[in-house]
């Protein structure tokens, strides 16, 4: 009973600390304002079975179009929930996240990869036309303010790129995304929720 109790006023403390923290976040690339987001850990409830469904599902579709993964970028990895599910198909995992805090605790998750807390266009690896196999921003795209440069960077950094992001989202970067020669997509779903994942090959 008590245990129970604890949960729903965590998961009560997190929803109304996220509500707060957001404010002005989509499509400003406010990047203090995510990182405030990570006062509390895994503030956006990672470990649910909602977010890990989307991750096998993910898992499931870049290994059924690219197979095993060499080297994979991930833009905004956070605390590097997904992360750990990416390096089951991967040989090297680089994470990058705007929030200081989130990076530290991906370090702590996950302490074989590559992790570093800056923005797409500033990585600290090195830099060379397409770098690496695969480049992912899963649940990103819609906090920032010009989607289609982040996509045209992840197309000038990976052999591959795949986004996923939340249905209501998909006619603001939508029409990105379409932009893309050779795009494939496919939706993820769980319960009453629906992503749309786009996948694309520029080798």
């Amino acid at each position: 009973m008590f245990a129970g109790t604890a949960r729903l006023l965590k998961k009560a403390q997190r929803r109304l600390w996220m509500k707060y923290a957001l404010r002005g976040v989509g499509g400003s690339d406010n990047h203090s304002r995510l990182d405030l987001a990570y006062n509390v850990e895994d503030p956006w409830n990672m470990d649910s079975e909602l977010e890990q469904s989307r991750f096998q599902a993910t898992n499931r579709i870049i290994e059924k179009n690219f197979g095993r993964v060499g080297s994979l970028l991930e833009i905004g990895c956070g605390e590097g929930h997904q992360t750990q599910y990416l390096a089951r198909l991967s040989d090297e995992q680089y994470g990058i996240d705007v929030s200081i805090h989130a990076i530290e605790r991906a370090r702590l998750r996950l302490p074989s990869a590559h992790f570093a807390a800056t923005d797409l266009f500033n990585l600290p690896w090195e830099h060379q036309p397409q770098r690496f196999d695969l480049v992912t921003a899963c649940e990103v795209l819609y906090y920032l303010s010009d989607p289609a440069t982040t996509l045209q960077r992840m197309r000038q950094l990976g052999r591959c790129g795949l986004v996923t992001f939340f249905a209501p989202a998909s006619g603001r970067i939508g029409p990105h995304l379409d932009a893309i020669p050779g795009l494939h997509k496919d939706w993820i779903y769980h319960g009453g929720t629906s992503w749309l994942v786009g996948w694309w090959r520029d080798e």
